[in-house]
C-alpha cells in the first residue's frame, strides 16, 4: 500500500487484541521514527514513557475513564512535557549538536543565546502550551509511522493528567503528561475498523492563495 492507503487503513482503535504484542524490533522502529519527529529548534522538550507493567497500567486505566485500550494494547505511550524547561535543556541540546556534527561548542553561542532568550521569555502557561505542541508533533509522527508499519494506534486525551503525574511520579522528574497513545493490534471484532473514514474534502480543507 502507498502512504494514502496506509492512512486510510489506520483509525483510532477502540478494541485491541490483548493476545497480540509488538516485537521488540517493531517497538524500537516506532520509537526511532518518533525520535525523528519535527520539533521547534530541534529541542524536543518532552519525554516518551513506554508503559508495559500490568499493575501500573491498571492504575492508569482507572485514571482514563476505564478505557480498555489502556490495558489491552501491547504498550501504552505517555508523552510528557518538561515542566522545568530552562537553560540546562538548551545547554544539553547545544552539547548534543556539537557532538553529533563534530563542531566546536563555542560556535553555537549565538544559537544558544537566542534559544535561551526565547525560552526565558515564556511564563508557566506559555511554557506549557509550547512544550505540549512539541509533544503533539511527535504524536503525529508516531501515528503515521505506525500506519506505515501496519501497527494500530489510538491517540487519547481522555485521561486525568494530574493522576497520571502522580501514578508515574512525573512531578519529581520535572515532567507532566500531555497526551497518550495505545499501540498494538486491533481486535477482529472491533466494528470501527470497517467504518469509512470521515474527513473534510480537500476543497473544504485547503485554500490555495
Amino acid at each position: 500500500m502507498n502512504i494514502i492507503e496506509k492512512l486510510e487503513w489506520r483509525y483510532a482503535v477502540k478494541k485491541f487484541d490483548p493476545t497480540r504484542k509488538l516485537t521488540a524490533e517493531q517497538l524500537n522502529r516506532l520509537l526511532a521514527a518518533t525520535r525523528l519527529s519535527a520539533s521547534s529548534y530541534g529541542l524536543q522538550p518532552y519525554k516518551i514513557l513506554v508503559i508495559e507493567d500490568p499493575e501500573v497500567r491498571e492504575k492508569l486505566k482507572a485514571a482514563s475513564n476505564n478505557q480498555s485500550q489502556i490495558t489491552d494494547a501491547s504498550q501504552l505511550l505517555v508523552f510528557a512535557r518538561h515542566t522545568d524547561l530552562g537553560n540546562k535543556h538548551v545547554d544539553a541540546y547545544m552539547q548534543n549538536i556539537a557532538n553529533t556534527r563534530n563542531i566546536p561548542l563555542e560556535s553555537l553561542a549565538g544559537f544558544s543565546g537566542m534559544m535561551k532568550q526565547v525560552v526565558g521569555q515564556l511564563d508557566e502557561t506559555g511554557t506549557a502550551v509550547w512544550t505540549s505542541k512539541q509533544a503533539y508533533l511527535a504524536l503525529g509522527t508516531l501515528l503515521a509511522a505506525a500506519a506505515v508499519e501496519g501497527i494500530d494506534t489510538c491517540p487519547m486525551e481522555g485521561f486525568n493528567a494530574a493522576q497520571y503525574d502522580d501514578i508515574l511520579e512525573l512531578k519529581e522528574k520535572g515532567l507532566s503528561a500531555v497526551v497518550i497513545a495505545a499501540i498494538g493490534f486491533r481486535a477482529s471484532d472491533d466494528k470501527m475498523q470497517h467504518a469509512r473514514k470521515v474527513r473534510k474534502s480537500l476543497d473544504d480543507l485547503v485554500e490555495i492563495i
